[in-house]
């Protein structure tokens, strides 16, 4: 039992090298199921959950049985928010560089380097256009500091994206022309509220779209 903590951080450190979502779960905020507060350690165990990584926490009996579930969610909420904004640098800063013997190192390369560009740059987002479901993956697993943006005609994986750090998903099907996709999820995304006039994104896929080929594009776009 000792060590699980230290096995806890090896877990997730090796679901962010292969680009595997990890949540943490079971009695984050077990003590709210009675009382309206959570415990120093409770809130500690949440915090370093972030810290360490992963992608979601989870709650059971704290909101199914508890007297207090909203209570409970405002007060995670509030301690992930603060646990990202403090201590972003250190959350960052874990982008593995691909590794040139995996079988997708061009895809992980262009999604590496999506992240990268969009931080040097300021992106409002970075956009993927993916059917399997791997540009998803990989980039949530950089922690880029841009927000993703996937498109993808599986309505079974939308929900699987959904538990991915820092991503927002949307059904698309249209695939047609490189430059018309991005155009029309461009469009999507403004009319949305994520993005405006005079923001800039960065676009990955593959080219030419609804090949269903490997990630090769990644585009830089300012929104009109």
């Amino acid at each position: 039992i000792e060590q699980l903590p230290m096995t806890q951080k090896d877990i997730i450190h090796m679901c962010m090298q292969y680009a595997r979502p990890v949540i943490v779960a079971t009695q984050m905020m077990d003590s709210m199921i009675n009382n309206p507060s959570p415990t120093r350690a409770e809130v500690t165990d949440v915090a370093n959950a972030v810290l360490d990584g992963a992608d979601a926490v989870m709650l059971s009996g704290e909101t199914s049985v508890g007297k207090y579930p909203k209570l409970v969610i405002d007060y995670m909420t509030k301690i992930i928010g603060e646990a990202e904004k403090q201590y972003w640098p250190q959350i960052n800063n874990r982008r593995p560089t691909p590794a040139p013997q995996f079988m997708l190192y061009h895809s992980d390369v262009i999604c590496f380097s999506a992240c990268n560009v969009a931080e040097e740059i300021g992106a409002k987002g970075i956009v993927g256009h993916t059917s399997s479901g791997y540009t998803a993956f990989k980039i949530s697993s950089f922690r880029p500091k841009s927000q993703i943006f996937i498109f993808s005609d599986q309505h079974v994986k939308l929900g699987a994206f959904n538990l991915l750090w820092g991503v927002q998903c949307f059904y698309y099907n249209r695939f047609t022309t490189t430059d018309e996709t991005i155009q029309d999820c461009t469009d999507i995304l403004k009319e949305s509220g994520f993005v405006k006039a005079g923001d800039t994104i960065i676009n990955t896929g593959s080219m030419p779209m609804g090949r269903r080929l490997q990630t090769n594009m990644l585009k830089v776009t300012e929104v009109e």
